[in-house]
């Protein structure tokens, strides 16, 4: 038995293109991993820690080889229990939309949280960084309302994708899926609507081998 979260990235319920694509996707998943367990952390409702002074006093501390201590060592241990349940997940998947050509603040908010010394990465001078979250793989479903194909003049707006890619990367995903969802917006409705579903088809069919 494994154990799937997806962190949902848009506030919009069902009128966002990624959380739709995405429950098509768990919803196969489900069929094809019944004994699976799959947990949904909606980032715009859950209890995700501000990362402000205490934390960043930790982060520092501990990046100086200091056990944070009295006001910094509470907010550490914040930051810990919410790495921990990301790092107890078998598989990941986020979806996520595309705001202002990047990811929703809530989504950089997590993000900013579970990307810590020592425990979601190391450095040595030796090696260099090295991510600690590792055998295990992440599936992107990333709505965006324009399109931005590699080679395009587009391309360099994509600040969604790479970051998101980069990021997992940086942390020791070796195994990442994306599936875009685009254009939602610049084409109109009709072209939106057959592009999700053109989406949630993908979506499936990934499901089964996720």
């Amino acid at each position: 038995m494994g154990a799937l979260l997806h962190i949902q990235a848009s506030p919009r319920g069902d009128r966002s293109a990624s959380t739709r694509v995405a429950r098509a996707f768990l919803a196969r998943y489900g069929q094809a991993h019944p004994d699976d367990m799959i947990e949904t952390l909606d980032l715009f409702s859950g209890e995700i820690p501000e990362f402000e002074a205490p934390e960043a006093a930790a982060k520092y501390g501990v990046m100086a080889g200091q056990e944070p201590r009295d006001e910094a060592a509470r907010a550490w241990k914040r930051v810990v229990r919410v790495i921990d349940h990301f790092k107890a997940a078998d598989k990941i998947v986020i979806a996520a939309p595309m705001w202002n050509f990047s990811i929703p603040y809530q989504l950089k908010r997590y993000i900013d949280v579970i990307v810590q010394p020592g425990l979601t990465f190391t450095y040595s001078p030796a090696e260099g960084y090295r991510g600690l979250v590792t055998g295990r793989p992440a599936m992107l479903i990333l709505a965006r309302g324009g399109e931005y194909p590699a080679g395009s003049e587009t391309a360099a707006y994509d600040m969604q994708r790479p970051y998101l890619e980069l990021i997992l990367r940086f942390i020791g995903f070796e195994r990442i899926n994306t599936i875009l969802v685009e254009p939602t917006l610049m084409q109109g409705p009709e072209v939106a609507e057959r592009k999700v579903e053109e989406a949630i088809a993908r979506a499936e069919a990934a499901a089964e081998a996720f």
